[in-house]
């Protein structure tokens, strides 16, 4: 590994720490490759020492704080690096850990971008190592208490990356800047919509892991008590309670919609970037909503063949907004839908450490959807009649 270029360990380390990012990130124009990349790992890199068990708290924090400052060129990555991998255990993946080692190459990718694209970046991972060791403290079978703590969590794990790439695409193309407020407005939803469709699939493994993100309040509400929770025997009360995630998370998703249909049509690549990130966390959504009793993550995983007809249907369909309607309408037919009311904007929940973020208002999607998303329709209970 060391014989060859860290452009090189970049694209070659990519596909064995994500499989989704290594086919949607070759989509991306060539300028935004590289960096988008570069990105990705150096939030993968945090996520990796946030998940360690064999960390403290108080270790997690001072690894996060020396990382970060060591992607805004403040640090030694080298020595981080070393002492990191020192700490990891085997709960630690061989290529998350390979990442580590190597993450100084990564590093000094990212600091010969662009400002833009590197402040951006740098952003980004400030604000994770931020979030992420407050909940970390907050991991229990008891899941969160509220449903804006798991808005704030999800914030922190995705939303922040939705910012990012924002800063990015805009960056990247003087047309596509235009629409930077109203693309800003909707990042954080698009993110939070992927995020929550990853936390539903993935629920039970957490628990085996000790950890969950679902919030307390909203299952509560048909007394469901977190923290003596079994996939078997299956409560109805969870069930209803996971009609309403799933139905707010197709509301966000329904947002991640809007945003890419505000991207300019001739960048296509950045298009399809989100497009078959949408198309599959709708289908995922679909099966969970069909199979509320299913145990484990791969009970709802989309199958290889949704894969490829989510690329081939999108592909066909990139540069055409009303087709792309249709097709979401066609993947999300059945879906319980939450109100705009019930979504508050996933940043505004979060406090800003660096004072950067624009102050933002309540979040309206309905004020993008008249141009670009799927008409709303009504909100379903979870016996899937209509709500008054």
């Amino acid at each position: 590994m060391d014989s060859i270029s860290d452009e090189v360990y970049q694209d070659q380390i990519l596909p064995h720490v994500s499989r989704t990012f290594a086919l949607t990130i070759p989509q991306l124009p060539p300028a935004l490759r590289s960096a988008v990349t570069s990105a990705y790992l150096l939030c993968r890199i945090a996520d990796t020492i946030e998940d360690e068990p064999a960390l403290s708290p108080e270790e997690t924090l001072l690894f996060l704080q020396e990382f970060k400052a060591a992607v805004y060129g403040n640090g030694d990555p080298v020595w981080l690096a070393r002492e990191i991998d020192q700490r990891l255990t085997e709960r630690t993946l061989p290529a998350e850990r390979d990442l580590v080692r190597h993450m100084d190459r990564i590093i000094r990718l990212m600091l010969k971008l662009e400002a833009p694209q590197r402040s951006a970046i740098q952003r980004c991972v400030d604000q994770m190592c931020y979030g992420m060791p407050h909940f970390q403290n907050l991991t229990s079978l008891r899941g969160l208490a509220r449903s804006s703590d798991m808005d704030r969590y999800c914030y922190y794990v995705a939303g922040v990356v939705g910012e990012m790439l924002t800063e990015l695409f805009c960056a990247n193309d003087a047309v596509t800047a235009r629409q930077r407020p109203a693309l800003r407005a909707l990042a954080a939803s698009f993110a939070q919509g992927l995020q929550m469709t990853n936390i539903l699939k993935d629920q039970w493994e957490d628990r085996t892991r000790g950890a969950c993100w679902l919030p307390q309040d909203v299952f509560a509400r048909h007394g469901v008590d977190l923290a003596t929770l079994a996939p078997v025997p299956h409560d109805p009360g969870f069930a209803a309670g996971l009609q309403e995630l799933i139905a707010l998370a197709h509301a966000h998703l329904r947002n991640a919609l809007a945003y890419t249909l505000l991207i300019p049509a001739n960048q296509v690549g950045i298009r399809r970037f989100c497009l078959w990130a949408i198309g599959l966390a709708v289908l995922t959504l679909r099966k969970i909503n069909a199979n509320p009793r299913f145990t484990a993550g791969a009970q709802v995983k989309v199958t290889r063949r949704a894969v490829f007809w989510t690329q081939v249907l999108t592909g066909l369909a990139v540069r055409n907004d009303r087709m792309l309607i249709r097709l979401f309408e066609r993947a999300a037919r059945g879906l319980p839908l939450a109100p705009a009311a019930d979504m508050a904007h996933p940043a505004q929940a979060a406090p800003d450490p660096g004072g950067q973020r624009e102050a933002t208002t309540r979040f309206e999607p309905s004020a993008h959807r008249e141009a670009a998303a799927p008409p709303a329709r009504p909100r379903r209970r979870s016996d899937g009649s209509a709500a008054p």
